[in-house]
């Protein structure tokens, strides 16, 4: 049930045609995992808290540097040196203290997914290394997991939405893993920002079945010419984590 206040806050959404009133409940009573709060992972979560999840679970293991400033927009210049994700649940209980979050001060491995994977509804997936990426998509495919695939470098960005065996998987998409030094690449920050609101949308249309999510379609900006573009994904037969069988 949605509170008098709930009705109030969500008012200007709940009125979207296609969303309503069950959409919002939908939203209330869903979990999202959000691997990595970093510029993506944190404009997700903040776009997914204000707009009425019931539950966030965040998964982190760095501290916050100051480098990391120029895009992180739950963090403040008092919190280097702290755990981000600590940080990040306490500016979303100010900004929303409704929703309920649990955080994981770690990265991704098959240990700490076994016991988190199986409470989400949906998995952003915003690491910053193809190791902790595979790991999620390989886990959330055998888990039957929707997984929303975020990423951005330098000016560009790309987000899919992975259905298990009826989408292609990560692993599909890049067959072979590409090198990716974690401390190297570049960030504008608002770049980040803008995939972590698609990402939140995303989220939010698989949860509610508002709109078309980017079921096996990759979509692509460069903000350096503010070019879209929109692609047509495939499934590989002989992807070693969701090709070998069907079970839908």
């Amino acid at each position: 049930m949605l509170t008098t206040a709930e009705l109030e806050k969500y008012k200007r959404q709940i009125t979207i045609e296609g969303f309503g009133i069950e959409a919002q409940k939908r939203l209330k009573d869903s979990t999202a995992l959000i691997a990595g709060v970093g510029g993506v992972g944190g404009t997700a979560a903040l776009y997914l808290s204000v707009a009425g999840i019931g539950r966030l679970i965040l998964t982190h293991d760095g501290d916050l540097t100051l480098p990391d400033m120029n895009r992180q927009i739950l963090m403040s210049h008092s919190s280097i040196g702290l755990k981000r994700v600590y940080t990040a649940r306490e500016s979303i209980e100010k900004i929303n203290p409704d929703v309920s979050i649990e955080v994981l001060p770690d990265k991704v491995s098959e240990e700490n997914l076994d016991i988190i994977l199986p409470q989400a509804d949906v998995v952003i997936d915003c690491r910053h290394n193809f190791i902790e990426r595979n790991i999620l998509n390989e886990l959330c495919v055998k888990k039957k997991k929707i997984l929303i695939e975020a990423a951005m470098n330098d000016m560009e960005a790309y987000l899919t939405t992975i259905i298990p065996y009826r989408t292609p998987c990560l692993s599909c998409i890049y067959p072979e893993k590409p090198e990716w030094d974690y401390l190297g690449f570049n960030v504008l920050g608002a770049v980040s920002g803008t995939i972590g609101c698609l990402s939140a949308i995303e989220a939010i249309k698989v949860l509610t079945g508002l709109g078309e999510p980017l079921y096996s379609k990759l979509l692509f900006f460069d903000t350096k010419g503010m070019e879209f573009k929109k692609f047509n994904l495939h499934r590989r037969s002989d992807c070693g984590v969701c090709g070998y069988y069907n079970p839908c």
